[in-house]
């Protein structure tokens, strides 16, 4: 059946019974391909009905269907002619990961981040009623997006709009405001039927053509709504303004078509409300779908493996339990990554100093920041992109009073297969440049194990550790206390780095070594506040410098260090800064994308030959 899927048009000569064996079939290939690529299953698994649904209802080449978060888009992109290059998912110049315009008409927007849907749902229906157009927009949002602040802020606005929208909320786990009870039920399931919509459409056509119809109706409207509300509770979305349809099997296509046709035809703002099981067809994925939401390639038969290799968010995980052990004051933060950065065994140890605040970073920050003021020492673990969302909080209630709150930066620079959407190459241009704060890059274990004691222990104001996704490379050293050191002695160019990348800045210059250019390597500890002593003392020495570092190049530490240079007089004969450009990297594997970008060891070696004679080696 879905090798007779070319476009989401051929969905409309199925029955529903071949639409229900079409779906078998899309578990199957999406089980086969994420099995071989990796990726995100369990919710996938869980929307295949529902995107079936969506796609036999609505023209996403034309209507906007906004995915919230675009994690849940397999079935969407199977079903709009990429079921064939589905297996270069995430992979290194094939399709990506999540949503993507330039990669399809029928990808609306770009959703890697969650809890934005609605918002950006109704910047588009407002644009098409400016524009005077006609087209449905359906903002597609999981219950765990709604977890985020952002998503009632849209919500709220939304519901008082009177535009024409559509909010699917798929619940597949988190229980949101429940109607509960045998009226409850049957309620829900006389609003679901196609006799009830056929007839509350004649009903208000009618009411339209008649005298005074329009006024009878809404009389009759409000005392429906005032008896509902005096005898069950309605939802908090009804009470925002939206005509609620709920809740729905999200796993029945002949019900889910019905209520969607049903929601595009009352021109108001709509919220459908659908249930649906994460995993759904794949047993492991069933019973632990937490554990099959992001997966690497794995063996069907066997399941994901339990055994995780040492990596950062591990050893970050550890030391946090070490000194809690030692440091009553010490809590923990998250926003909803509780395994994705190494606290699950904190959480356990110390349930009453956890706080897993949801899709809230800006929430969480903030709550840091009082917690810091009362006395408390508050870590927060979070990703380097999602960082990004609670910044006026990190200004405004932590680094303008100067608060002890430590940030765990975790998934610093490039990240792999997620792409775009998840590399960590703006945090050191938006902390950096924060009055008070300090980040630190360390680039092994012990490392970090140090820098976090420091920092937790023994420091005061904003602290920043940030470090990569995975493991650490050859380079396994502990910090020296210090901002920066020397590793290597050379006379012919100032070969500076930070973090993990100074793995590729070793091997470069061991390689330069034998073509007779030395390389004299600095590795920062402390990128913020940046003390540029040593490294101004050796390009003195040297004449030359290159800097390399995995993040945008503006407001890039290489930049400031020429600052630096320029602010001392001092005029090298040659500056070269390798980093990630001023454009945003897509999917591949890390090696992949560092070789892309020139910041691996040859792309290093490269650069520093230029530099040094004019032209690159062999």
């Amino acid at each position: 059946m879905l090798e007779k899927i070319h476009s989401p048009a051929d969905l409309q000569e199925l029955s529903i019974t071949e639409c229900n064996i079409l779906c078998q079939e899309l578990r199957s290939f999406l089980l086969d391909t994420v099995s071989q690529t990796g990726g995100h299953l369990a919710s996938n698994l869980g929307v295949v009905e529902l995107t079936v649904a969506i796609h036999r209802v609505f023209d996403t080449s034309r209507d906007r269907l906004v995915f919230d978060v675009g994690h849940q888009c397999y079935t969407h992109k199977a079903l709009t002619g990429r079921a064939e290059l589905l297996h270069t998912l995430r992979q290194f110049g094939g399709l990506s990961g999540f949503p993507k315009p330039t990669e399809s008409e029928h990808d609306a927007f770009v959703a890697g981040h969650a809890s934005n849907s609605v918002s950006v749902a109704l910047g588009m229906a407002r644009a098409r009623t400016l524009q005077k157009q006609d087209y449905s927009v359906i903002a597609l949002i999981g219950d765990g997006a709604l977890t985020g602040g952002l998503a009632y802020e849209g919500l709220n606005d939304a519901g008082d709009s009177n535009e024409p929208l559509i909010v699917i909320l798929n619940d597949n786990g988190m229980s949101i405001n429940p109607n509960v009870g045998g009226i409850s039920s049957h309620l829900a399931a006389i609003r679901t039927k196609a006799s009830y919509y056929s007839f509350k459409k004649h009903y208000r056509n009618l009411m339209r053509r008649i005298p005074g119809g329009q006024k009878l109706y809404r009389f009759n409207h409000r005392l429906k709504t005032a008896l509902k509300k005096l005898f069950w509770p309605c939802t908090m979305f009804e009470d925002m303004g939206f005509t609620y349809l709920g809740p729905i099997d999200g796993h029945d296509i002949e019900r889910l078509c019905t209520t969607l046709r049903w929601a595009k035809e009352l021109h108001c703002p709509v919220l459908v409300h659908v249930k649906t099981q994460k995993g759904r067809g794949y047993l492991p994925a069933e019973e632990n779908p937490n554990r099959y939401h992001g997966v690497g390639p794995f063996d069907i038969a066997k399941g994901v493996g339990t055994e995780k290799p040492l990596d950062f968010s591990a050893v970050f995980g550890q030391t946090m339990e070490s000194l809690a052990a030692e440091e009553s004051r010490i809590c923990a933060i998250t926003a909803a990554m509780r395994e994705g950065t190494g606290l699950e065994s904190f959480a356990e140890y110390y349930p009453q100093r956890f706080f897993d605040v949801g899709i809230a970073e800006g929430h969480a920050v903030a709550m840091a920041g009082g917690m810091a003021k009362q006395g408390l020492i508050p870590v927060f673990a979070v990703y380097s992109s999602f960082l990004q969302r609670g910044y006026d909080q990190i200004i405004h209630d932590v680094a303008l009073q100067n608060l002890h709150v430590v940030f765990a930066v975790d998934r610093s620079g490039m990240v792999g297969a997620d792409g775009a959407t998840h590399h960590g190459v703006a945090d050191v241009s938006y902390l950096t440049p924060i009055p008070h704060m300090t980040v630190f890059s360390p680039a092994s274990f012990q490392e970090l194990r140090e820098m976090l004691r420091h920092g937790v222990l023994e420091m005061d104001g904003p602290v920043a550790v940030r470090y990569p996704r995975g493991g650490q490379g050859a380079y396994k050293d502990g910090w020296n206390g210090k901002h920066a050191a020397l590793l290597r002695q050379g006379t012919d160019v100032t070969l500076v780095a930070y973090g993990t990348l100074i793995n590729e800045a070793l091997a470069a210059a061991e390689r330069l070594a034998a073509e007779g250019i030395g390389a004299e390597v600095i590795k920062l500890h402390v990128i913020a506040p940046l003390s540029a002593g040593e490294v101004l003392d050796s390009v003195r020495k040297t004449g030359r410098m290159v800097v390399v570092e995995e993040c945008f190049s503006t407001g890039s530490v290489g930049q400031q260090l020429c600052a630096s240079l320029t602010a001392a007089g001092i005029a090298p004969q040659a500056v070269r800064l390798c980093s990630c450009g001023e454009d945003f990297i897509q999917q591949g594997s890390v090696a992949q994308l560092r070789r892309s970008v020139g910041v691996d060891s040859e792309g290093i070696y490269q650069t520093v030959c230029e530099v040094c004679h004019g032209k690159e080696q062999a």
